[in-house]
């Protein structure tokens, strides 16, 4: 497996304004950021579900719905910090955006010093509230994960996923041991039109199986709630009960 580096945040940047995009774009990428643009909220929710990014910058007025609505839809499929931009910096719209489930906000016009340093800020909030999902995830011996690169290990070979695919696994990866229904994967994986087919989710599954189990026919990382939806194996709780009980049988032996 290649050897670990520090992970390159990707910020999605959203307004219709071109030129204030490609004067953030340079200032983020010059602080070693990533940086993907929407220029609409409809682009900015596609965004969001295809790329995973690590944080959105999103513009309150835009053209097909302002900000607010973006929000409130981005927090029904994911829980991506969000950084509020406004223009006026009025306190009504700075109190919706919070109780929408912004992580900040920024008032136009604003210095790249202060910019960088709100991101950072809500970036080492977030890892440090999420557990390091951007490391690499030690599944088991067998299956490893690398969200920052978007890389699979399995028995220390690399595997390829499709885009759905790997969206898929992301989102059961980071919700394991917790059940995910059906029309939470549809949302978060392919859209909001996607909502009733239910074969997509059954479809996908299969092939993730194909791919990381090693007897699809009997899963143990990928669970089926019959009538519900899928659960990926708590394997953090799994591997906090081994330690405890390797610890209990160490203290007992030194008796």
């Amino acid at each position: 497996m290649p050897e670990s580096r520090k992970k390159r945040y990707k910020i999605l940047v959203v307004d219709d304004e071109k030129r204030i995009v490609h004067f953030i774009r340079l200032n983020l990428e010059h602080d070693g950021f990533e940086v993907l643009a929407a220029y609409d909220g409809t682009e900015a929710l596609k965004r969001v579900r295809e790329d995973l990014p690590d944080l959105v910058l999103l513009d309150v007025m835009l053209p097909d719905m302002d900000g607010f609505e973006v929000l409130r839809l981005i927090r029904e499929v994911s829980d991506v910090p969000v950084i509020m931009v406004t223009a006026k910096g009025e306190e009504e719209d700075i109190v919706r955006g919070l109780e929408l489930g912004a992580d900040d906000y920024i008032t136009k016009p604003f210095s790249p010093r202060e910019l960088v340093s709100r991101i950072r800020a809500v970036l080492r909030r977030y890892e440090a509230v999420r557990g390091h999902m951007g490391d690499v995830v030690e599944v088991d011996q067998r299956l490893k994960i690398d969200f920052a690169r978007r890389q699979v290990w399995v028995d220390g070979k690399p595997i390829k996923l499709r885009p759905t695919e790997y969206r898929l696994l992301y989102h059961l990866v980071k919700n394991a041991g917790w059940v995910l229904t059906y029309e939470q994967l549809l949302r978060k994986v392919w859209g909001y039109e996607y909502r009733d087919e239910h074969h997509y989710v059954r479809l996908y599954i299969n092939y993730l199986r194909q791919k990381i189990e090693e007897d699809p026919s009997h899963p143990k990382y990928i669970l089926t709630e019959h009538g519900v939806g899928y659960r990926f194996v708590d394997f953090r709780q799994a591997r906090d009960e081994a330690n405890a009980e390797g610890s209990t049988t160490s203290d007992a032996a030194s008796r």
